[in-house]
């Protein structure tokens, strides 16, 4: 599957930020498909002319059919950081999703618990006693409402494996175009969940880094000025 160049957000001798495509893998991917440390490595590597293997450490990831922010460790002391800010929950992630529906107002967070449903190999909610269960605590914001589809501002508290997903369809406002979490409107490229911002100590000069990545035109349907409006109250 083709995809659209790789395009840069942020890049010192310590981090590398880019934009993911949707339905890029972000490591791991099968033979003969890039995933975006694959890409992420390659431009490393033509950039700096490096000969041998390039360095990127992996500390956050996106599902495949997710766009958005990504971030990479240009070196190991800035990879053990980051994955330790990310564990102890020091980092800042707002999502942008186009939901069905309406959900309700979130007064405080979003709380489900967690486990890996191997007959149907999808994240599903269960009770908070069921065997590997574990938390998933979110808060939403709703920007925007038309033609029976919101647009969330989703702000995640843990990172769990398909988390976002499977909250917002169990409170039955599932994300455009995703299939596998209930569905049925077709979204083409991927599903409408875009990784938008993301706050976070610098590994090295321990100063405020704010990132952010614009959804691309038209995304979730929302005409540009919509969007444009709604995100800037934020």
């Amino acid at each position: 599957m083709p995809y659209e160049p790789l395009r840069i957000l942020l890049e010192d001798n310590h981090l590398l930020a880019v934009a993911k495509p949707a339905g890029a893998p972000t490591q791991g991917a099968a033979a003969g498909v890039n995933s975006v440390l694959d890409m992420a490595k390659a431009y490393v590597a033509k950039k700096y002319d490096k000969p041998g293997k390039v360095y990127l450490g992996v500390v956050s990831r996106l599902d495949a059919p997710v766009t958005g922010l990504l971030i990479f460790a240009r070196t190991s002391k800035a990879a053990g950081r980051l994955s330790e800010a990310f564990r102890a929950r020091q980092v800042d992630k707002v999502y942008l999703a186009t939901v069905k529906g309406t959900p309700p107002p979130c007064p405080g967070s979003l709380v489900h618990h967690m486990v890996k449903d191997e007959r149907t190999r999808r994240m599903v909610a269960t009770h908070a006693d069921t065997p590997g269960a574990q938390r998933a605590e979110l808060s939403y914001e709703v920007l925007l409402t038309q033609k029976g589809h919101s647009l969330l501002a989703v702000r995640l508290m843990t990172g769990r494996k398909h988390q976002i997903r499977v909250q917002l369809a169990k409170i039955g406002c599932p994300i455009l175009g995703d299939s596998k979490y209930g569905t049925t409107q077709p979204y083409e490229p991927g599903i409408a969940l875009h990784s938008w911002r993301l706050g976070i100590e610098h590994p090295v000069r321990r100063e405020p880094l704010e990132l952010e990545c614009p959804p691309p035109p038209r995304w979730g349907h929302w005409a540009p000025g919509d969007l444009a409006t709604a995100l800037a109250r934020l």
